[in-house]
């Protein structure tokens, strides 16, 4: 556990993305906040839409050059129009880490006014969420205000909340985040998997265990990540699964991408080798090498290349 209560992660992974069937024409500075502290974690592009979203015309009427005191101001006062676009220009300020520093009292604002804009404009409330979780000085009120936020009826606003508590790391909120596998939403389910799999896990992960067998694949694989990143080998049938181009290009949609580069196909290939290279998985070393010798895609083979490295390592 780090600083302010937040998980270390101990892995030197790089980061992944999943994309679904959704199209996001922009990819703005926040895209990675999700997986600031996942490495090689499948994000559903529910979770990304939430964090990239552009406004188009709406962000003439804030800028980046105004202070936190007054998007603040905005979201408590402003029209309807004005308060989530100063709400996303606020998460996005917090990006710099002198921010707090020079506003001290910043991070009980946003919290204030987080738990304040119950009811409000969705929008409003993922986006002071986002904000939440990037903040490094926590407020002591903080962690509950998101549990309650937690049982928000707006789906996305609670794939939000996952999200901030899982960058706060604190795994007093295991069981609250375990709790939330039990929505019938299947973004909702994607993050809960994802944030048990970046807090503690104690020696039962028994939610990450039974979404092996999600109806969801990509919460499975999530699942299976996740469990890797706790040493946990339980999830190696999912793993190989995931090596297996011909698998996965019949189960991800590939009609959406946040980045005309992104082969979704692919990305979900690395994180499984990234995987399979933290447990040194050696019953997949034959998998992983036709990789590094014949996929289609240069990344896949430099991934397999650096996870037989991995392998090679401990002999």
């Amino acid at each position: 556990m780090g600083e302010n209560g937040r998980s270390s992660d101990p892995l030197t992974l790089p980061k992944t993305e999943l994309v679904e069937s959704e199209s996001v024409p922009e990819k703005s500075s926040l895209a990675t906040a999700p997986t600031l502290a996942v490495q090689f974690f499948l994000i559903p592009l529910a979770v990304v839409g939430v964090v990239v979203l552009v406004y188009g015309g709406f962000r003439t009427l804030v800028t980046t050059e105004r202070t936190p005191e007054e998007f603040l101001n905005d979201i408590q006062t402003g029209g309807r129009e004005r308060r989530w676009p100063a709400a996303y220009e606020l998460s996005r300020l917090l990006a710099d880490p002198e921010i707090e520093s020079q506003y001290p009292s910043l991070g009980a604002s946003i919290v204030k006014a987080f738990a304040e804009s119950e009811g409000d404009d969705p929008r409003v409330r993922r986006y002071l969420a986002l904000a939440v979780g990037q903040l490094k000085a926590l407020p002591s009120n903080a962690v509950g205000e998101l549990i309650d936020g937690l049982e928000d009826p707006d789906s996305e606003t609670s794939i939000s909340v996952i999200w901030a508590l899982a960058s706060v790391g604190d795994e007093l909120v295991v069981p609250a985040i375990e709790a939330m596998y039990a929505s019938t939403d299947a973004g909702v389910r994607k993050m809960a998997v994802y944030a048990l799999g970046v807090l503690p896990s104690g020696d039962s992960p028994r939610v990450l265990l039974s979404a092996l067998d999600d109806e969801v694949s990509d919460v499975q694989w999530n699942a299976a990540v996740a469990l890797a990143r706790h040493g946990r080998e339980d999830g190696l049938k999912v793993l190989s699964r995931m090596l297996n181009r011909d698998y996965v290009e019949r189960t991800v949609n590939r009609t959406g991408s946040i980045d005309a580069t992104l082969d979704p196909v692919s990305e979900v290939m690395v994180s499984g080798l990234q995987a399979v290279a933290v447990l040194k998985a050696e019953g997949l070393r034959v998998p992983v090498a036709e990789l590094s010798r014949d996929d289609v895609n240069l990344r896949v083979r430099e991934v397999a290349i650096r996870t037989l490295e991995a392998f090679n390592a401990q002999d």
